[in-house]
């Protein structure tokens, strides 16, 4: 019998009373683990080598655990240092407490998304408190990152090591080991004796010129053998979503907008008659940035917008006999919601045709001081989208939506009337996760007060939403945490295999 070299090596190499792996082989043949199992494989199929696969699962710190080993959980730090400012007696600023805590980076954001989470206090209205009886040391997830990084299996369920995993700090890995033995025809082959044949596995420029490829045996090709995965790219799941959601609008005779992130508070929030001592219009709510404001404003519409919050708009109008300040109006932010863009186009500012009906949408990032919870961002995208036509109702707007989120599988949305300075009437919508079966909010709506409409010259019905894309892919993917989609705590794997169905 003649075989290829490393064929017989491993034949040789095996034993007929004891088991012996892929790696012990490789280690006293001198071979490649993968040429060895790629030799198994050939001898099986030939019935010299019995080959038998165990699976098993080995836990590893990533780079990011073995940080937390030595340093402690962001968490930890961030509930340890707000100790020491008393935030057991009273809340302590946030930005003291991670500035003493010497957060920084993505380091800030896992520490607030878990805080919570682990009951060690509660951030509100950006100010730490905390749980005197919460004890960060006997947290079972940084038990299991010590115990690992002691080399030792790690006691702890499930649940914990799942978590570890969605935060980064472990890796499973899956290992399968192959162990080989030798049949009784392989012992009967070795007795009558076996001559290595020279084989080639790949087609050389040298053996083509020179012919020799004729004469040559090629090892047999084999499609069993173990081999790297490799993921590839892929449109993440979100901008899959907003497609589709551009698709649908665009389906049902919608115009896209467009318009700057970054806007003066005018068009973001005192077009929508939002008062200028509102709560939401503080530092505590949203993003101002230290840059020159933006004096280009339409002269006439400041007035018309300044006159609806001083005195109000139309016979009835009333106002809010508050400060108006111009300066405020010009000063910059990142928008807060889209519906900035709204206010340009409805004002006729961006151009837009205005000769009802129209139709005109966006899917674009908005940016809220929120406090991270599984359902809340700092940074989210908003499907924003008005309707201009006469005799608008309530009835138009909810048809609307159940055609909307019928594209997607959704006919379960529920309306649950809300207060909006800017809207009259005014809906919230909600949707059930189909894995919690928890209702979520998804959207805010309603039709443009007269106060809005009014001086931006607009004469008929508008009705109006804002809804949250990230929600939206959370009802279509199963996600049960918005952090899962996008951030530092992203779950990768969820993202290679969460579908968005057209």
């Amino acid at each position: 019998m003649r075989l290829p070299e490393r064929q017989l090596a491993v034949l040789d190499a095996a034993s007929a009373n004891d088991e012996r792996t892929i790696d012990e082989i490789a280690a006293s043949t001198g071979l490649k683990p993968e040429t060895v199992t790629g030799a198994a494989f050939d001898l099986r199929d030939a019935g010299l080598i019995g080959v038998a696969e165990t699976a098993d699962e080995t836990i590893e710190l990533t780079e990011e655990g073995r940080e937390y080993v030595s340093e402690d959980l962001p968490e930890a730090r961030l509930y340890w240092t707000a100790l020491e400012l008393g935030a057991a007696d009273e809340p302590v600023s946030m930005s003291e407490v991670i500035g003493n805590a010497d957060l920084a980076g993505p380091e800030v954001d896992i520490a607030l998304s878990n805080f919570a989470r682990k009951g060690f206090g509660a951030i509100d209205a950006g100010a730490v408190s905390v749980n005197a009886d919460a004890d960060p040391d006997s947290d079972p997830e940084a038990a299991a990152l010590s115990a690992l990084a002691d080399g030792e299996a790690p006691d702890a369920d499930e649940a914990v090591l799942d978590q570890l995993e969605r935060r980064g700090l472990i890796d499973r890995v899956e290992h399968t080991t192959r162990s080989l033995t030798l049949t009784d025809e392989g012992v009967t082959a070795l007795m009558e004796g076996v001559e290595a044949a020279e084989t080639v596995d790949a087609v050389t420029p040298e053996l083509l010129t020179s012919g020799e490829w004729e004469d040559v045996e090629f090892t047999e090709y084999n499609v069993e053998a173990d081999a790297p995965v490799v993921e590839g790219g892929r449109k993440h799941v979100l901008r899959g979503t907003a497609d589709r959601v551009k698709d649908v609008l665009v389906g049902m005779g919608f115009q896209e907008m467009e318009g700057p992130h970054a806007d003066a508070d005018f068009w973001i929030n005192d077009c929508l008659f939002m008062p200028q001592d509102h709560p939401a219009r503080t530092h505590w709510d949203r993003f101002a940035l230290d840059v020159p404001p933006i004096q280009d404003l339409p002269d006439r519409l400041v007035e018309r917008v300044e006159s609806a919050h001083r005195e109000g708009w139309g016979e009835d109008g009333d106002g809010y006999h508050s400060p108006w300040d111009r300066d405020f109006a010009e000063a910059v932010a990142l928008r807060g919601h889209t519906t900035s863009l709204s206010m340009r186009y409805l004002s006729g500012y961006a151009g837009a045709e205005l000769e009802p009906p129209q139709r005109y949408f966006s899917v674009e990032k908005v940016y809220r001081n929120d406090t991270l919870d599984p359902t809340h961002l700092l940074e989210f995208y908003q499907i924003e989208g008005w309707v201009m036509a006469e005799d608008l109702s309530v009835r138009d707007l909810m048809g609307t939506f159940e055609e909307f989120y019928r594209q997607f599988g959704i006919e379960d949305i529920r309306f649950k009337p809300h207060y909006n300075p800017y809207t009259e009437p005014s809906f919230e919508l909600f949707g059930k996760h189909p894995e919690t079966g928890e209702e979520i909010e998804i959207g805010n709506s309603g039709l443009f007060r007269e106060e809005v409409l009014g001086p931006l010259g607009v004469e008929c019905d508008v009705m109006a939403w804002g809804l949250a894309l990230e929600r939206l892919a959370m009802l279509t993917t199963g996600a049960e945490d918005i952090r899962d989609l996008h951030g530092t705590l992203a779950d990768i794997d969820f993202l290679r295999n969460a579908e968005v169905t057209y």
